[in-house]
């Protein structure tokens, strides 16, 4: 007997998937009321609308298929799935988190549902989670490459660094011609503070591909050096997979206030917003909502489109541009801006010593420029590149820049930025104004 006669609906639940997954959407609605017709409750017809309905932009209608799937089959692995990847799409981690749980003691030996569960604790930055879940998966598949390669990153972002090192000793001796792990290894070197151990693993990305900005920079700091600035092509894919959940992961887990206090104390200063404000490294647009529509021109300046995208959806932003922020200041011509604002930008763009005179000469007469930094220590050097990856400035360096670049007023503000595994992070607030 063939499985379509011992399950009538099979056909049409396949056909549907194929559907969906082509972006079919209206035959696809179609085929799942047939499906429907046939058996009304089938929990796999309300999955498969939950998803229809969640890649028509239908959010709400996901919930209620999905939710609806698991009330006609609570143990269904599947549908828990679907369901818990949708939580943590939409940053309901806590619902996300239990949920896929739930499916993972169902279904200790389903590979996708393992490959579900571990994205899911990555997504709600669970990364204990992670790890218990990724050595579950290597009991299942012994060596696996890839569930290595993210057991080593999540021990490394652990502060777990022998423990991560001998991952990756082991993973670049076996596939000593693998980028990813070649790569994954330099980046535990640097969050251990050691990068002058990475420089046998930067030379040999650099003999894969000699022009490639991100294993020039590498082998910049296995040498000892502290580049200029990270390239794009490092910051812009780490962002882009951030931009769904950025918001709710700064304001909320990392307790980031500074779009707030910044947007309070520009508002203060303009409050009948008739200003053009820069707003550098602009990202999901959190200092934009702060500010709200202004009575001139609000710009967001941002390498990463994804993130742009974010910040399109509060409808306050007037225009965007996806360069380098450095690029984009060079290139603004003079005395455009009431306001230029950098928050937790250069942390990653680094280099201040043209940003600041470019700012300076961007301003109107008796413009405002804000700036954040964390914090360097002052009997060090002027730019310290960090363990975590971030660049770390000296204050008395930033003072001298701006009194240097002809700010007429430079006030200096020590604050805790945000939090990173619940510690915080020590930065300081430059706000210069322009001579009127």
């Amino acid at each position: 007997m063939s499985a379509t006669a011992t399950d009538p609906n099979l056909k049409h639940l396949t056909k549907a998937r194929e559907q969906i997954a082509k972006g079919d959407l209206k035959n696809a609605a179609l085929t799942l009321n047939k499906a429907n017709t046939q058996w009304p409750q089938d929990p796999r017809v309300f999955m498969l609308g939950g998803l229809l309905a969640e890649k028509a932009g239908n959010v709400k209608g996901a919930f209620e298929a999905l939710r609806k799937s698991v009330s006609l089959a609570p143990d269904w692995g599947p549908g828990l799935l679907e369901l818990a990847l949708l939580l943590a799409r939409q940053n309901q981690f806590k619902e996300a988190v239990e949920t896929a749980e739930k499916v993972a003691a169902l279904e200790p030996k389903n590979l996708q549902v393992l490959a579900g569960v571990i994205d899911i604790a990555h997504r709600a930055g669970h990364t204990e989670m992670a790890i218990r879940h990724l050595r579950r998966g290597l009991e299942l598949v012994p060596g696996d490459q890839s569930l290595r390669r993210l057991l080593a990153k999540d021990l490394s972002e652990q502060g777990k660094h022998d423990e991560s090192m001998a991952e990756w000793d082991a993973l670049v001796q076996e596939f000593p011609s693998d980028p990813q792990s070649l790569v994954g290894r330099v980046q535990a070197c640097i969050a251990a503070g050691k990068p002058e151990d990475a420089r046998e693993n930067t030379t040999a990305l650099l003999g894969l591909a000699p022009a490639d900005a991100v294993y020039q920079y590498y082998a910049q700091l296995a040498a000892g050096e502290t580049p200029a600035q990270q390239p794009a092509e490092l910051t812009r894919p780490l962002f882009d997979s951030m931009a769904e959940f950025y918001d709710l992961h700064m304001v909320r887990s990392l307790k980031y206030q500074l779009p707030k206090q910044v947007g309070d104390k520009i508002l203060a200063r303009h409050p009948d917003k008739k200003i053009n404000v820069l707003d550098l490294g602009c990202g999901t647009g959190l200092l934009g909502v702060c500010l709200g529509r202004l009575d001139g021109a609000l710009v967001g300046v941002d390498p990463s489109m994804k993130m742009i995208e974010q910040a399109a959806r509060h409808n306050v932003y007037d225009r965007f541009h996806t360069v380098n922020l450095h690029d984009a200041l060079r290139e603004t011509p003079d005395a455009l801006y009431q306001v230029i604002a950098a928050l937790d930008v250069f942390i990653y763009a680094g280099d201040v010593t043209q940003a600041i005179p470019n700012a300076h000469r961007v301003l109107v007469a008796g413009g405002m420029m804000v700036f954040s930094f964390e914090t360097a220590p002052d009997q060090g050097t002027d730019l310290v590149l960090q363990p975590s990856g971030r660049y770390a400035h000296k204050r008395s360096h930033v003072q001298a820049l701006c009194e240097a670049a002809g700010f007429a007023t430079v006030e200096m503000e020590d604050t805790v930025l945000r939090e990173e595994n619940h510690q915080p992070v020590n930065g300081f607030v430059v706000t210069a104004y322009k001579a009127a």
